[in-house]
């Protein structure tokens, strides 16, 4: 295993005060230094040379919730066309609900499929994380040891600032924080 490609995590940031289960929040947060590159599908009414598409057309070849969870393994988020997200929620929602890989507004909805949007989409999705604070620890991915110092401090801070910024009681609800590499 390549040492290069480890992920940098803020390992821990431990809250106190903050009752996870009555206060659970998700946060989505751009960051300015991409580090990963998401496995990306679209649910589009026609094929796009920039995204894997899967076409209305194509539902009805998911009806059995196996080949959901096949698809579901093969693509790290998925985005798609505003118009299509009924027949998303009724084909696929069963599924990519429970796994948080549902397209939503914050991160993959497109208005329509013009490839421009689609290009502004995927950039979006590929620089942003989501932080689902479920417990009262806090665990995310910020960076991979090819980045550069600044660019892993720049990430760094703009996730520990969008917590606290979220957070009910900001800074007082964090106890501690921790930085370390996987």
């Amino acid at each position: 295993m390549c040492v290069v490609n480890k992920i940098l995590w803020i390992s821990f940031v431990n809250l106190k005060e903050f009752d996870a289960r009555r206060q659970a929040f998700t946060i989505f947060v751009s960051l300015p230094k991409q580090f990963k590159e998401k496995r990306i599908a679209a649910f589009f009414e026609k094929d796009s040379g920039v995204v894997t598409v899967i076409k209305k057309d194509n539902f009805g070849a998911y009806k059995d919730k196996k080949e959901i969870k096949k698809l579901l393994k093969g693509y790290d988020n998925f985005i798609a066309n505003a118009k299509l997200m009924p027949a998303i929620a009724t084909s696929f929602g069963r599924v990519l609900g429970p796994a948080g890989k549902m397209p939503n507004p914050q991160m993959g909805i497109v208005p329509q499929e013009d490839e421009e949007i689609v290009k502004s989409v995927l950039k979006r999705v590929n620089s942003t994380v989501k932080i689902a604070v479920k417990e009262p620890s806090i665990k995310v991915g910020v960076g991979k040891m090819s980045l550069k110092d600044e660019e892993l401090t720049e990430n760094i801070l703009t996730v520990y600032h969008k917590i606290i910024e979220t957070l009910p009681r900001g800074k007082d609800n964090v106890r501690n924080v921790k930085i370390k590499f996987t």
